[in-house]
């Protein structure tokens, strides 16, 4: 339901939020398991007083251990519920209070009807944090990046990125979604794909081994398909895998004997872009 109904009873709100996905089997709603969209759903209920738990879509999906510090979401909210909540920073401050930290709401925002969280979005922008060397740390250490044997060509792993710059077939990087037709082409286009060696500030090693990060921005993304990326730009990188060997699978579509998607832990949704900003 929308405030373009008869009734005029609901209102669109636009909701940014973060999340630590190590905490969620994803982010999409699933009844069985605790995702972030569950959770928002459930919140929105007891804190709104709703008689059900409304739709949320989001401006992508996250899977379970991949982190979030910019996601957007949107939600139709009943206009005469709990009037005084829908005012001003009122639903983000309520919606913290409940949420506890698990999910920090960042913004609330009533929207026009014509806003969607997911078909508005013109890109969606990720990071990916590897640690070279097998760089021994903190349990967290592993909830947040990737620790690999080393050392690690950079200037390799960004011709690798130069060469998915564009339109492609990811077939060879993605899990084809069920819906699919076995074959269909599974075209993306990435408007930027570079990695660069960054202090390790945090000192997430205790031997303050720097930290290779990929930043990588694409119009969308099909499931997987920058873990795949990631996993096979390394295995460039250690030289266990030929630098033409992206191009090829680009051509073919062809995932055979490829290295398996890197963890989900390494990974961060880091933003969304909207015309409006």
């Amino acid at each position: 339901m929308s405030s373009s109904d008869p009734l005029g009873a609901t209102q669109r709100w636009r909701l940014d939020l973060a999340y630590d996905g190590q905490a969620f089997s994803g982010f999409a709603y699933q009844p069985q398991h605790d995702t972030v969209v569950g959770l928002l759903r459930s919140t929105l209920v007891s804190t709104l007083r709703l008689s059900e738990e409304p739709v949320i879509v989001g401006a992508g999906r996250t899977d379970a251990g991949v982190h979030a510090f910019h996601q957007v979401v949107h939600v139709d909210l009943p206009r005469t519920t709990n009037v005084r909540v829908l005012e001003g920073d009122r639903l983000a401050n309520s919606l913290n209070k409940q949420l506890r930290g698990r999910v920090q709401i960042l913004r609330a925002e009533p929207v026009s009807d014509d806003f969607h969280a997911r078909f508005s979005a013109t890109w969606r922008e990720y990071r990916y944090l590897v640690l070279e060397n097998n760089a021994p740390g903190l349990n967290a250490t592993n909830t947040w990046a990737w620790s690999v044997a080393g050392p690690l060509d950079l200037a390799a792993m960004n011709r690798a990125g130069e060469v998915i710059l564009g339109t492609h077939d990811f077939r060879a990087f993605c899990r084809r979604p069920s819906n699919s037709v076995a074959g269909e082409p599974l075209l993306r286009k990435v408007l930027l794909a570079h990695w660069d060696r960054i202090d390790d500030q945090w000192a997430m090693s205790p031997r303050h081994v720097p930290v290779l990060r990929l930043t990588i921005r694409a119009q969308s993304f099909c499931h997987n398909m920058v873990r795949c990326l990631v996993s096979s730009m390394v295995a460039i990188g250690r030289g266990a895998l030929d630098e033409n060997e992206i191009a090829k699978r680009l051509e073919s579509g062809d995932r055979h004997q490829l290295p398996q998607p890197a963890p989900a832990a390494g990974l961060a949704l880091i933003d969304v872009g909207y015309d409006d900003a």
